[in-house]
Protein backbone atom coordinates (compact mmCIF):
# COMPACT_ATOMS: atom_id res chain seq x y z
CA UNK A 1 0.00 0.00 0.00
CA UNK A 2 2.82 2.39 0.89
CA UNK A 3 3.92 3.42 -2.61
CA UNK A 4 0.82 2.56 -4.57
CA UNK A 5 -1.93 4.87 -3.35
CA UNK A 6 -4.22 1.85 -3.12
CA UNK A 7 -7.09 1.69 -0.71
CA UNK A 8 -6.63 -1.21 1.69
CA UNK A 9 -9.68 -2.97 0.24
CA UNK A 10 -8.06 -2.83 -3.20
CA UNK A 11 -4.86 -4.39 -1.88
CA UNK A 12 -6.60 -7.08 0.18
CA UNK A 13 -8.60 -8.16 -2.88
CA UNK A 14 -5.60 -8.71 -5.15
CA UNK A 15 -5.23 -12.03 -6.88
CA UNK A 16 -1.92 -13.23 -8.29
CA UNK A 17 -3.40 -12.60 -11.75
CA UNK A 18 -3.40 -8.88 -10.86
CA UNK A 19 0.38 -8.80 -10.41
CA UNK A 20 2.70 -8.28 -13.37
CA UNK A 21 6.03 -8.59 -11.61
CA UNK A 22 8.07 -9.73 -14.63
CA UNK A 23 6.86 -6.93 -16.88
CA UNK A 24 9.32 -4.32 -18.19
CA UNK A 25 7.52 -2.01 -15.78
CA UNK A 26 6.41 -4.16 -12.84
CA UNK A 27 2.87 -3.20 -11.92
CA UNK A 28 -0.44 -4.33 -10.54
CA UNK A 29 -3.95 -4.10 -11.87
CA UNK A 30 -6.91 -2.88 -9.82
CA UNK A 31 -10.17 -4.11 -11.35
CA UNK A 32 -13.59 -5.03 -9.98
CA UNK A 33 -13.82 -8.63 -8.82
CA UNK A 34 -16.71 -10.78 -7.57
CA UNK A 35 -15.13 -10.71 -4.09
CA UNK A 36 -14.33 -6.97 -4.07
CA UNK A 37 -16.04 -4.01 -5.66
CA UNK A 38 -14.28 -0.75 -6.42
CA UNK A 39 -15.28 2.55 -4.85
CA UNK A 40 -15.49 4.47 -8.15
CA UNK A 41 -15.00 3.83 -11.84
CA UNK A 42 -11.72 5.78 -11.68
CA UNK A 43 -10.48 3.23 -9.13
CA UNK A 44 -9.87 0.80 -12.01
CA UNK A 45 -6.24 1.34 -12.96
CA UNK A 46 -2.71 0.06 -13.44
CA UNK A 47 -0.20 1.02 -10.75
CA UNK A 48 3.57 0.73 -11.22
CA UNK A 49 5.41 -1.04 -8.41
CA UNK A 50 8.60 0.61 -7.18
CA UNK A 51 10.87 0.20 -4.19
CA UNK A 52 9.16 -1.12 -1.08
CA UNK A 53 5.88 -1.83 -2.89
CA UNK A 54 7.63 -3.96 -5.52
CA UNK A 55 9.57 -5.82 -2.83
CA UNK A 56 6.39 -6.42 -0.81
CA UNK A 57 4.38 -7.60 -3.83
CA UNK A 58 7.12 -10.07 -4.74
CA UNK A 59 7.32 -11.45 -1.19
CA UNK A 60 3.54 -11.63 -0.69
CA UNK A 61 3.05 -13.42 -4.00
CA UNK A 62 5.83 -15.92 -3.23
CA UNK A 63 4.51 -16.57 0.29
CA UNK A 64 0.92 -17.18 -0.75
CA UNK A 65 -0.04 -20.75 -1.62
CA UNK A 66 -3.40 -19.46 -2.84
CA UNK A 67 -4.65 -17.72 -5.98
CA UNK A 68 -5.03 -14.68 -3.71
CA UNK A 69 -2.12 -12.52 -2.61
CA UNK A 70 -3.57 -12.22 0.91
CA UNK A 71 -5.61 -15.41 1.43
CA UNK A 72 -6.02 -14.75 5.15
CA UNK A 73 -8.25 -11.82 4.24
CA UNK A 74 -9.66 -12.79 0.84
CA UNK A 75 -11.46 -15.68 -0.79
CA UNK A 76 -13.74 -16.22 -3.80
CA UNK A 77 -16.67 -14.68 -1.90
CA UNK A 78 -15.28 -11.77 0.06
CA UNK A 79 -12.31 -9.53 0.74
CA UNK A 80 -12.25 -8.66 4.46
CA UNK A 81 -10.60 -5.27 4.60
CA UNK A 82 -12.05 -4.52 8.06
CA UNK A 83 -10.16 -7.44 9.60
CA UNK A 84 -6.94 -6.55 7.85
CA UNK A 85 -7.35 -2.87 8.78
CA UNK A 86 -7.71 -3.69 12.46
CA UNK A 87 -4.63 -5.92 12.43
CA UNK A 88 -2.51 -3.42 10.49
CA UNK A 89 -3.63 -0.45 12.59
CA UNK A 90 -2.75 -2.32 15.77
CA UNK A 91 0.69 -3.15 14.40
CA UNK A 92 1.31 0.43 13.22
CA UNK A 93 0.27 1.91 16.56
CA UNK A 94 2.43 -0.49 18.56
CA UNK A 95 5.49 -0.39 16.31
CA UNK A 96 5.53 2.92 14.45
CA UNK A 97 3.34 5.67 15.88
CA UNK A 98 0.05 5.72 17.77
CA UNK A 99 -1.21 8.51 15.46
CA UNK A 100 -0.84 6.53 12.24
CA UNK A 101 -3.52 4.35 10.67
CA UNK A 102 -3.23 2.28 7.50
CA UNK A 103 -5.16 4.83 5.43
CA UNK A 104 -2.45 7.39 6.33
CA UNK A 105 -0.14 5.62 3.89
CA UNK A 106 -2.47 6.49 0.99
CA UNK A 107 -2.47 10.14 2.01
CA UNK A 108 1.30 10.18 2.60
CA UNK A 109 1.92 8.97 -0.94
CA UNK A 110 -0.22 11.81 -2.27
CA UNK A 111 1.71 14.31 -0.11
CA UNK A 112 5.07 12.99 -1.35
CA UNK A 113 3.95 13.40 -4.96
CA UNK A 114 2.65 16.92 -4.23
CA UNK A 115 6.02 17.84 -2.72
CA UNK A 116 7.68 16.75 -5.96
CA UNK A 117 5.28 19.08 -7.80
CA UNK A 118 3.79 16.11 -9.63
CA UNK A 119 0.78 17.26 -11.69
CA UNK A 120 -2.45 16.62 -9.81
CA UNK A 121 -3.98 14.64 -12.66
CA UNK A 122 -1.08 12.16 -12.50
CA UNK A 123 -1.51 11.90 -8.71
CA UNK A 124 -5.22 11.23 -9.26
CA UNK A 125 -4.47 8.59 -11.90
CA UNK A 126 -2.10 6.75 -9.56
CA UNK A 127 -4.44 6.83 -6.57
CA UNK A 128 -7.70 6.27 -8.43
CA UNK A 129 -9.12 9.65 -7.45
CA UNK A 130 -11.46 11.41 -9.85
CA UNK A 131 -12.20 15.11 -10.03
CA UNK A 132 -15.29 14.30 -12.06
CA UNK A 133 -14.61 16.52 -15.08
CA UNK A 134 -15.74 15.46 -18.53
CA UNK A 135 -12.15 15.38 -19.79
CA UNK A 136 -11.11 12.88 -17.12
CA UNK A 137 -12.93 10.15 -19.02
CA UNK A 138 -11.29 10.85 -22.39
CA UNK A 139 -8.35 8.91 -23.76
CA UNK A 140 -6.35 6.11 -22.22
CA UNK A 141 -4.89 8.07 -19.34
CA UNK A 142 -1.26 8.20 -18.28
CA UNK A 143 1.09 5.43 -19.31
CA UNK A 144 2.76 3.12 -16.82
CA UNK A 145 6.07 4.79 -17.71
CA UNK A 146 4.83 8.24 -16.67
CA UNK A 147 3.33 6.97 -13.42
CA UNK A 148 6.48 4.91 -12.76
CA UNK A 149 8.67 7.99 -13.18
CA UNK A 150 6.77 9.94 -10.52
CA UNK A 151 6.45 7.02 -8.09
CA UNK A 152 10.17 6.31 -8.42
CA UNK A 153 10.92 9.94 -7.58
CA UNK A 154 8.57 9.82 -4.57
CA UNK A 155 10.25 6.65 -3.28
CA UNK A 156 13.42 8.65 -2.75
CA UNK A 157 11.69 11.03 -0.32
CA UNK A 158 9.70 8.46 1.65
Amino acid sequence: VINTGMRLSEAVGLSKDDLFLSSDTPHLRVIPQPWRRLKTSSSERLIPLVGASLWAAQRASEASESHFVFPKYCNEKKASSNSSSAALNKWLQCNINSEIVIHSLRHAMRDRLRNLECPVDIIDAIGGWCRGTIGDGYGLGYSLAVKHKWLSLSESIS
